[in-house]
């Protein structure tokens, strides 16, 4: 019987605060930064060289520290991190440097990777060894990629042959695969053993690992035999055997498994942790409830940027870098938009002849391009939760037609009567009707296709869709709704 080893955790642990607090805390961080500002201001407004002014400036500056140091003392890891991303760059710093140091890796892995790499910038060597000595392999893995490779290096010394050997091969998988975000700590048991002697091990143990909800059953060669759920070990008789009671039935994970892969699989079975075996049947680790739930956020904060063709950035980051990030689609988004006015420019004579045209089209756009949205979301999350395959595929685009074409049959009556309401045309009101049948249809097929298309390619399916939905639905509603009047109106 084995556990993996841990570090050592720091007996005390702050409060937590929900979220309202944690608000609470932030406002009260920035209003005594103001104030230190405000201070500092108005001293530097008195004569050059005035001892008396510089003292209080000195004094009011180290009480201004205490309290926010105090005020830190007291918050949750989580708590500080959600400060710090909440700052510009040079707040951030002055309160980093207030942290208490036996909290620094736990706020180095709770922030998000642009607020990491800033934090770290500010610490020297020494500081991020000592921050970074105590980490587990699994959480050093996860920091290594924004440490100076020196202080990896430096780390690697103090750790045991098996925690650098678990360094080593978590720093090997690829960045979004199960190998990545599983950790080593974990409970094993022989399955030859009675569970009386199993509990007396448990309670042998400084503490459980977290979320540990069932342990490990291996045989001497580390390969896994099965599962104990603690629940069954706590109201079994104490002189059974662990291969009696043990479970042989149980989802496993491979390392170069997705991690979306095994969110899903999380989601579906409602675990709470999952072995991790390699090609020959060892346990090599576990997954974690805790490690599922960031892959979730981040996919879900990724997909929501990429809609937008946006990338994660520091939200006080300079204004260059924003220009960076967001130009390239912004100005795609332009092009886009300069070809949906240029196909409307060519029906300037009709528009001429019947002015109301020009006050209705907008409306063909707007709605094509919510009826896309609404079918792309469901794609793109469709396509996340690994629903849509081969098969599924051609059952799935006419449904969302059918659907798409009912929709439009009912919104465009209501858009036919408003059309006909200020223009006392029914000619209008019909071409009103069918051009905004036709423009949904359209959303909707982009919609689909879109994603599908990007996914089929290997490419993140939510990136800049919104911007190409947008192209389609807003040049061809133009082409269409204008075509038809020419056609039937003139």
């Amino acid at each position: 019987m084995t556990q993996s080893a841990a570090a050592q955790k720091p007996p005390a642990t702050p409060r937590r605060l929900d979220p309202e607090d944690a608000q609470t805390a932030l406002a009260e961080v920035q209003e005594r930064l103001r104030r230190q500002q405000l201070v500092a201001d108005l001293v530097h407004r008195q004569e050059e060289g005035d001892a008396k002014a510089t003292l209080v400036e000195d004094l009011v500056h180290r009480q201004h520290e205490a309290e926010l140091k105090t005020l830190l003392d007291g918050l949750h890891p989580a708590d500080i991190a959600f400060i710090l991303e909440s700052l510009p760059k040079d707040e951030r710093q002055t309160i980093w440097k207030l942290v208490s140091p036996e909290h620094d890796a736990d706020v180095l892995l709770e922030v998000e990777d642009w607020v990491r790499e800033s934090l770290i910038e500010a610490m020297d060597r020494q500081d991020l060894v000592a921050a970074t000595g105590n980490m587990d392999a699994d959480e050093l893995a996860d920091l290594a990629p924004d440490l100076p490779p020196d202080v990896v290096a430096e780390v690697q010394k103090g750790l045991t042959e098996e925690e650098r050997a678990q360094l080593l091969e978590a720093m090997g998988y690829p960045e979004d695969s199960v190998g990545a975000i599983m950790d080593f700590e974990m409970v094993r048991v022989r399955e030859d053993v009675t569970l009386e002697v199993v509990l007396r091990y448990l309670r042998r143990l400084h503490e459980l690992p977290d979320h540990t909800d069932q342990i490990f059953v291996v045989d001497r060669q580390d390969k896994l035999q099965g599962i104990l759920p603690l629940s069954r070990l706590l109201v079994s008789e104490p002189e059974t055997e662990v291969r009696a009671v043990m479970n042989s039935d149980f989802l496993a994970l491979n390392p170069l498994d997705s991690d979306a892969d095994a969110a899903g699989a999380f989601e579906r079975y409602d675990l709470v942790s999952a072995p991790v075996m390699d090609d020959q049947g060892r346990l090599i680790g576990r997954v974690t409830i805790a490690d599922v739930v960031d892959v979730m956020r981040e996919d879900s904060q990724e997909q929501a940027l990429s809609r937008a063709g946006l990338q994660e950035e520091d939200i006080f980051a300079p204004v260059s870098t924003a220009l960076r990030n967001r130009a390239p689609w912004l100005l795609l988004n332009l092009c886009t938009a300069a070809t949906a006015s240029f196909v409307a420019s060519q029906f300037e004579g009709t528009v001429s002849h019947i002015v109301i045209l020009a006050f209705l089209m907008s409306i063909v756009a707007g709605i094509g391009g919510n009826s896309g949205n609404q079918t792309m979301t469901l794609i793109i999350r469709a396509l996340a939760m690994g629903r849509i395959t081969g098969r599924n595929l051609w059952q799935l685009v006419k449904r969302e037609l059918f659907v798409t074409l009912l929709v439009g049959l009912c919104g465009s009556l209501v858009a036919a009567l408003f059309a006909w309401v200020i223009s006392h045309s029914i000619s209008i009101a019909l071409v009103m009707m069918a051009a905004m049948i036709c423009n949904m249809l359209v959303g909707a097929s982009v919609g689909v296709l879109v994603p599908m298309v990007r996914a089929r390619f290997g490419k993140d399916p939510a990136m800049g869709s919104s911007v190409l939905l947008t192209f389609a639905t807003d040049s061809l509603g133009f082409f269409i709704f204008l075509g038809l009047a020419t056609f039937f109106l003139l």
